[in-house]
């Protein structure tokens, strides 16, 4: 294990501050990303140098389509959300801190990548946030060898963490859950407004930026989320970033019926009244 960064002691417990979560962690408990843990008295994270996933993905599996379209990405996950979204397709490692991983270098993964012809890394699978000092270690030495960052991630991150960490971060895609706090509460147990916040911040820094929302029947599937979710990223982030919506199936705790794709098209005629690039995913 490593100590972690971002925390604070209160008392006898300790407060993790990577995320908004800001969990208390009493000793020998973990946080609600199930991988930070207090220690007697210090924040460790338990997936510093450990990787559950590698592989070479298409870029466009991330799914980024217009950002080095064409090739492909070296890409690592671990263990761990700060999420808890009952439909999660990765809930295998995501919500399963006994899922098994093993150990790897951020200087052996500069190697694979180069070796490989990958233009760079891409920290996806489970949320890369919560695998924070490893990313920022493994992003910095990406950077100094000549490959780009790419990020798949909720946006679920603390404003100084997450201004560490932007210079180093060329691409994102965001998974943008819906547009209603109220879903964000319910359904993810975290917010929406700093994911806002954090996706304005990047585009600010001229970080490539694209959007997903993954479509669920009855719950984010209304004409007027669509035109609120299109409306804000027109608004906030220009007419010319892509907003891939994707169809859900059944997963992990939920058993709803698959996202017509009548739905889809309907997201998709809808979206492209004010954005330039719209795509449809798992259809």
């Amino acid at each position: 294990m490593k100590e972690a960064l971002y925390y604070t002691k209160e008392g006898d417990k300790i407060r993790c501050l990577l995320c908004p979560n800001d969990c208390l962690i009493s000793d020998g408990k973990k946080g609600r990303c199930k991988v930070r843990v207090n220690k007697a008295g210090t924040l460790y994270s338990e997936i510093y140098n450990r990787v559950t996933s590698v592989a070479l993905d298409p870029i466009e599996k991330k799914p980024l389509y217009h950002y080095h379209s064409g090739e492909a990405v070296l890409s690592l996950g671990t263990k761990g959300c700060n999420f808890a979204c009952p439909w999660c397709q990765n809930w295998n490692i995501s919500q399963d801190p006994g899922t098994p991983s093993k150990e790897i270098t951020a200087d052996a993964m500069i190697i694979k990548a180069k070796e490989l012809g990958s233009f760079g890394i891409a920290y996806t699978y489970n949320e890369p946030f919560i695998w924070f000092e490893f990313v920022l270690e493994c992003c910095k030495k990406a950077h100094d060898s000549g490959l780009e960052n790419v990020f798949v991630t909720n946006g679920y991150v603390s404003k100084e963490p997450f201004d560490e960490i932007l210079s180093y971060v060329d691409a994102m895609n965001v998974d943008v859950k819906s547009i209603d706090e109220a879903f964000y509460e319910k359904y993810c147990l975290g917010k929406l407004a700093p994911v806002l916040e954090n996706i304005r911040g990047a585009k600010q820094k001229k970080v490539h930026i694209e959007i997903t929302n993954l479509i669920i029947p009855s719950l984010n599937d209304s004409k007027e989320h669509f035109e609120r979710l299109a409306d804000w990223i027109a608004d906030n982030l220009g007419t010319d970033t892509p907003l891939h919506f994707s169809r859900y199936f059944p997963c992990y705790r939920f058993a709803l019926p698959p996202t017509p794709v009548r739905t889809l098209k309907m997201a998709e005629e809808i979206a492209k009244k004010k954005l330039k690039y719209v795509h449809l995913g798992n259809v």
